[in-house]
C-alpha cells in the first residue's frame, strides 16, 4: 500500500466569514494506479470516490450550524483528487495552511495541480445526480 495513491475529497468554503478546508480520504487500492488516463471523460472516481464526497458534504453541512456557509472558490469549492501518499502527508498540510492563511486560491488551485495525478470537481444540476467532472 505504500506506493497505492491518496483519494482526498476537500472544500475550500468560508465558515460565518473564515476560510477554512475540511478534507476527507482513503489509501486507493493498487489497482487505481491502472486507472483510466488523466482528463478521460469515460473517467469515474468509482465508489470510493462518491463515499469520499459524500463524506465531506455531510461534514459540511454539520459544521453549517455554527454560522453560514459560503463556497471560496465558485465551481472548484469542492474537489476530489487522486495524490501520491507522500504528497498527502507532506505538502497537502502546507498549502492547506497556506490557503487558510492567505486566501489565495489561485496560487492554492496552481500548486495543487502540479500534485495531482487524477482530479474532478464535483457539481450538481437540478434534477440529476452528483457529477464529477474532471480537473484540472
Amino acid at each position: 500500500m505504500a506506493n497505492a495513491p491518496y483519494l482526498v475529497a476537500l472544500a475550500l468554503v468560508e465558515f460565518d466569514g473564515k476560510r477554512a478546508l475540511p478534507l476527507t480520504g482513503k489509501t486507493q487500492a493498487a489497482a487505481a494506479a491502472s486507472a483510466p488516463a488523466e482528463n478521460d471523460p469515460a473517467n469515474d472516481p468509482g465508489v470510493d470516490g462518491r463515499t469520499l464526497a459524500l463524506e465531506l458534504l455531510l461534514q459540511l453541512w454539520q459544521r453549517s450550524d455554527g454560522g453560514p456557509l459560503q463556497r471560496a472558490a465558485a465551481d472548484n469549492s469542492l474537489l476530489l483528487i487522486e495524490i501520491p501518499l507522500d504528497v498527502m502527508s507532506e505538502q497537502l498540510p502546507l498549502l492547506k495552511a497556506s490557503w487558510l492563511a492567505s486566501g489565495d486560491t489561485a496560487a492554492f488551485e496552481a500548486s495543487l495541480k502540479a500534485l495531482v495525478i487524477r482530479g474532478w470537481r464535483l457539481g450538481i444540476a437540478k434534477y440529476e445526480p452528483v457529477s464529477f467532472s474532471p480537473w484540472p
